[in-house]
């Protein structure tokens, strides 16, 4: 089963309706901006990083039109003795089985022993649909709020949502 055919499977495991809409391939929200211009959702910014000793992983999850400083992630999820950066096309291959712009929080279904550690800007609370690449970058699937709960309810890893402010 590929990988897309993995994450269509799980949402209908769990009667989790999904819109899908197929694109050239998209590296950077830049590119996606062309394609989601007619797709009423929230679309999202996925980045998987590490801690510095490489023993923890994490996905940040957050508006796509938002941009990340890394310095306040640094400081909000690791402390100051802990500094993350990102981690390597290995690394998501090795623990999300995913390839560089492929990632998004479907990638933790690959995730078997839960390592990877989930964190959701608490803006996407309020997104009444939300849209990802189901884990290929030439597809976007978009999903309900309801929908995205009952998939991190059932996900196994740990999640939660953090502020994220626009840097």
């Amino acid at each position: 089963m590929n990988q897309q055919e993995k994450v269509y499977s799980f949402l209908k495991n769990l009667n989790i309706e999904y819109e899908l809409y197929e694109h050239l391939p998209i590296f950077t929200v830049e590119e996606g901006e062309i394609y989601w211009s007619n797709i009423d959702a929230t679309h999202c910014k996925n980045l998987f990083f590490r801690d510095k000793k490489g023993k923890q992983h994490y996905l940040v999850v957050l508006r796509s039109d938002k941009q990340l400083d890394i310095k306040q992630l640094n400081s909000n999820l690791a402390g100051d003795n802990e500094r993350l950066s990102f981690a390597s096309p290995e690394r998501l291959m090795k623990y999300l089985q995913l390839t560089p712009g492929s990632v998004s929080p479907f990638g933790l279904i690959n995730d078997e022993q839960n390592h990877v550690v989930l964190f959701i800007d608490e803006d996407l609370k309020y997104a009444e649909k939300l849209s990802f690449h189901p884990n290929i970058n030439t597809l976007t699937v978009v999903v309900s709020q309801a929908g995205f709960q009952c998939f991190l309810a059932n996900i196994g890893n740990r999640f939660q949502y953090i502020s994220i402010e626009n840097s």
